[in-house]
């Protein structure tokens, strides 16, 4: 019995939650040291740094020579078992058994919920498939470009070629139910909700009509990522989009951060508006995995 005792002790802890804010003052430059691939969990931990706003916390295997690393929503903050936009993860690793070994640990990962991942690391889709099997739950994955604006400050001024009848603005709550109608991974209460909450905490830019209506938007999210670059189908091809990812990207700049996105490859009109502003083509990918407890499956409304 004391054998068996000591094992279930060790593993307990390999799991660390960090909330001296020293701590996380120090990963927050240790982590400068694996860019581009500690972006996602950097985005967060600064977020973190500067208020919290989103009411995340650290999980690391070891401190301070940490092997692996989870962004994660502190535990008294999840109310949604179905909200796999707010329950996100950001992760990097340096050595890719600590961070199986860190996700197999069901105090780091609450997998009764759905969930998502983020990061830059290949090992980070196979891992959720090896693990995920065997915690009962499916797995989907997505991967994009990664994109960076190494220094905003460059980018030329375009306000001056706007139509005087339009403003340029932050986002407002009102607003977020236009955005989760037009974001492709939008389109239901919870997204709408998400939404809202992103443009309450982050940083956003939008271009607005006469009216007050928004024609093209972008917004930070809890991982200081720049999200949903959108125009109205009918105000397109008049620089609009330029302008907001310009202004956006210089007011995540302003504040310290890191001014990156993601795009599909697919998705030309971004990639050849990206390239046209100089942005920097990461060698990593970003890779997105939505975890879903099979018990969750086959519920209509998800």
């Amino acid at each position: 019995m004391v054998r068996k005792w000591s094992v279930s002790f060790r593993k307990a802890r390999k799991m660390l939650v960090l909330s001296c804010s020293m701590k996380l003052q120090m990963l927050e430059k240790m982590l400068r040291w694996s860019f581009p691939e500690s972006l996602k969990v950097y985005g967060a931990v600064m977020n973190i740094n500067r208020g919290n706003p989103f009411r995340k916390e650290v999980v690391v295997d070891s401190w301070p020579d940490f092997k692996a690393v989870i962004t994660r929503r502190q535990r008294e903050n999840e109310t949604d078992d179905l909200d796999h936009y707010t329950n996100a993860h950001a992760v990097f690793y340096k050595e890719l058994q600590a961070y199986q070994e860190l996700l197999e640990n069901t105090n780091a990962i609450n997998w009764g919920q759905i969930f998502q991942i983020q990061g830059l690391q290949d090992g980070i889709c196979e891992i959720s498939r090896t693990v995920a099997l065997s915690k009962q739950v499916d797995v989907k994955t997505s991967s994009f470009q990664m994109v960076i604006h190494s220094d905003p400050d460059t980018l030329p001024d375009v306000r001056l070629q706007m139509d005087p009848k339009l403003t340029l603005a932050s986002l407002d709550i009102s607003h977020a139910n236009l955005l989760s109608k037009t974001w492709s991974r939008g389109g239901n209460p919870r997204c709408q909700k998400y939404l809202a909450n992103l443009i309450y905490c982050f940083p956003s830019v939008c271009v607005l009509d006469d009216n007050g209506h928004p024609l093209s938007w972008s917004l930070a999210d809890q991982f200081a990522t720049m999200i949903h670059g959108y125009t109205l189908p009918e105000h397109r091809r008049k620089g609009y989009g330029r302008l907001v990812a310009t202004t956006l990207s210089k007011k995540l700049h302003s504040c310290g951060f890191p001014a990156q996105g993601n795009v599909l490859e697919t998705n030309i009109p971004s990639i050849t508006l990206l390239k046209s502003m100089n942005a920097q083509f990461l060698p990593c990918s970003f890779f997105r995995v939505i975890h879903t407890p099979f018990h969750f499956l086959d519920k209509s409304h998800l």
